[in-house]
């Protein structure tokens, strides 16, 4: 049974910085996909930034390139989201994921590529 559990979220004002944590459990990781998903008042959930979990590569949402970072921690299986330079427009409820034996794939960023999912952690961020 894999489960994601996230941490980290808060209320923080514009400028400010947070670090989200995953941590994963109930899965022998191999190369699979984890990343950061949020959603918005009245959105759809969109793909944050996503990273090969084991791997190098990564990916970003164009609104959040140059000011968040995603990493990981093998040893602990968790996965890190470093959010600076926090706007209004970030405020959301953040959910960690991962693509563990998907059979569907629409591509690192596509929500529907992924599979198990984390209860998430609200991130407000105030002007």
């Amino acid at each position: 049974q894999v489960q994601l559990v996230e941490s980290g979220g808060g209320s923080v004002q514009a400028g400010g910085s947070l670090r989200l944590s995953c941590a994963a459990s109930g899965y022998t990781y191999g190369s699979n996909w984890m990343g950061w998903f949020r959603q918005a008042a009245g959105k759809e959930r969109e793909g944050v930034a996503t990273i090969l979990f084991g791997g190098s590569s990564t990916r970003y949402a164009d609104s959040v390139k140059g000011r968040f970072t995603i990493s990981q921690d093998n040893a602990k299986n968790t996965v890190y989201l470093q959010m600076n330079t926090l706007k209004p427009d970030d405020t959301a409820m953040y959910y960690c994921a991962a693509s563990i034996g998907s059979v569907r794939w629409e591509g690192p960023l596509g929500v529907g590529s992924y599979n198990y999912w984390g209860q998430g952690t609200q991130v407000t961020v105030s002007s």
